[in-house]
Order: C-alpha cells, then sequence, then structure tokens
C-alpha cells in the first residue's frame, strides 16, 4: 500500500523546503538539517553539509 503521507510536511515549508546550499552552493536542493555557526544563528543546509566538519559551517558566516 502506497504511503500517502510521506513527505507532507513539506508542504508547508517555504518553496517546499527547497532552496540554495549555503555551504556547498548546491541549487534546487532540499534544505532541511539546522547546523549551528559560531555566531550561534541558526542556519539550514543540505544533506551532504550536515556532516561538514564545523570549521566549514563556520567560514560560511
Amino acid at each position: 500500500m502506497a504511503k500517502s503521507k510521506r513527505g507532507r510536511s513539506l508542504y508547508n515549508l517555504p518553496a517546499r523546503g527547497r532552496g540554495t546550499c549555503p555551504v556547498c552552493g548546491s541549487t534546487r536542493i532540499k534544505l532541511l538539517y539546522p547546523r549551528t555557526p559560531a555566531s550561534r544563528k541558526t542556519i539550514q543546509v543540505c544533506k551532504r553539509c550536515s556532516v561538514a566538519p564545523q570549521t566549514k559551517i563556520d567560514a560560511v558566516v
């Protein structure tokens, strides 16, 4: 049986949760993972950058 509710929460997010990743610069990618740089302002990053080293996250801001 199909899962009709899968991904439904993405419809409530602006642009369906997609955008440009501030770390790697990938466009039209899902930004669902919060990371906190040294400036303490949480940013949303893509799945690949969610496991990036903290130094790379700090370099964005």
